[in-house]
């Protein structure tokens, strides 16, 4: 349900932006970096999805610690990101890697997680 409600947003965010905040984007020259963070979330709104359906399957801890891992980057890396082409603070840029670690946190453990699962 998580991932199908980021992706959802991940749209609406994508298309707000590309339209009513297309000339504060501009102004700050952030588009690209807003269109970063939009992708970012939906990729790993569709991995939220795919780890539920593991869920229902698999029984493993490890797929939970996944699945937050991929909420946390979703909130540092790609908020980071809004708040940054948004606001023009560059700042905000050093809380992206942090939101890019989680990340690969929940792919590490995904894989950790799968790997125990099928064996």
């Amino acid at each position: 349900m998580t991932g199908s409600i980021l992706g959802g947003l991940a749209v609406a965010i994508g298309a707000f932006g590309a339209h009513a905040l297309q000339t504060i984007l501009a102004a700050n020259n952030r588009l690209e970096t807003f269109e970063t963070g939009v992708k970012y979330q939906f990729y790993h709104a569709l991995a939220l999805i795919v780890l539920g359906l593991l869920m229902q399957k698999f029984d493993h801890r490890l797929f939970t610690w996944s699945g937050y891992g991929f909420l946390a980057g979703i909130l540092l890396f790609s908020g980071s990101l809004y708040i940054l082409s948004l606001s023009g603070v560059s700042k905000w840029g050093a809380v992206t890697p942090l939101g890019g670690v989680a990340f690969l946190i929940g792919w590490i453990t995904l894989v950790m997680g799968i790997s125990k699962s099928v064996n």
